[in-house]
């Protein structure tokens, strides 16, 4: 009689704890449930490998670029291995496939036009990544860590890093307008206050530009750049050849203010302009206290 009813007690267990694991959040797309805590994770973005990493889960494939240095060492410290799926922009579903998720994370801006073929795959969570906003990505990796059954562990990260950051903030000076952009070789992108390095800069108390024509990430030119004549000019060269480094010997680059007062500086564009997360904020936060500080960053070659 005993046995019988540990047993009856045993099956109703069985069938009551998919329910209990069972989590329902919102993403792009609206309610998203996935049934159990996933194990096996496939990542799109760059960005969702720094929230996996915040709650110390490892994915099992990344969207890496073909390159896993474009994970920043802090994040890479916290995780496993991984396997390329290829890049961001067309992922291999194949070798998705053949890691055997049990979720995949991808991107609403890029990825939207193979959501059906992920979803034959796994279950897959669309949230924004490539136009997000600082306060977008932290709203996503809550997301994220309910997903992954890590609630209470990301709440917790989120807490330390607004910590952090307010801790930054309090080490730079006040009321500075600073453009950042990135420089490729006839293109300079500003980063205005709509982007996400923008409005990471706008929480530690940096005056950023408003977008130019509603655009977050827009194309400007020299005399534009002197029309707003930052107090700092910060440049991520995505080349060696880079066309700011040309208005650099223009006769009106020595017109610019952060020019004529040795305030503008170069960085990484991977931490800068690719990475987008915890670890990449508390980055950028970290080398911008170096920067107006008048101390040197690290960028590589």
């Amino acid at each position: 009689m005993l046995t019988r009813l540990i047993l009856s007690l045993f099956s109703a267990l069985m069938l009551i704890t998919p329910a209990a694991q069972a989590v329902t959040v919102q993403d792009s797309n609206g309610a998203f449930t996935l049934d159990n805590t996933p194990q096996r994770v496939v990542v799109l973005e760059l960005s969702f490998v720094d929230a996996l990493a915040a709650v110390g889960v490892s994915p099992v494939g990344v969207a890496d670029d073909n390159d896993p240095a474009r994970i920043l060492p802090e994040v890479r410290s916290q995780i496993q291995p991984w396997k390329s799926v290829g890049t961001r922009g067309q992922p291999s579903l194949e070798v998705i496939a053949a890691l055997k998720p049990d979720l995949i994370i991808a991107d609403a801006a890029r990825h939207g036009g193979i959501l059906g073929q992920l979803k034959t795959i796994a279950p897959t969570l669309m949230l924004k990544s490539r136009n997000e906003t600082y306060a977008e990505n932290l709203q996503s990796a809550a997301i994220i860590g309910k997903v992954l059954g890590k609630e209470a562990d990301m709440q917790q990260r989120l807490a330390q890093h607004h910590q952090r950051m307010q801790a930054f903030a309090a080490e730079l000076p006040k009321n500075l307008t600073l453009v950042f952009g990135t420089s490729r070789e006839q293109q300079f992108n500003l980063h205005s206050s709509d982007s996400y390095t923008g409005s990471v800069l706008t929480a530690l108390g940096m005056k950023v530009p408003a977008p130019v024509n509603q655009v977050a990430l827009a194309s400007i030119n020299l005399e534009q750049l002197l029309a707003m004549d930052p107090d700092w000019l910060i440049v991520a060269h995505y080349r060696q050849q880079s066309i700011v480094r040309d208005w650099q010997q223009d006769p009106l680059w020595q017109v610019l203010k952060a020019a004529q007062h040795n305030q503008v500086a170069a960085v990484d564009s991977n931490v800068w302009a690719r990475m987008r997360g915890l670890f990449a904020a508390e980055h950028i936060a970290r080398d911008l206290v170096a920067i107006l500080h008048h101390q040197s960053v690290t960028v590589p070659q």
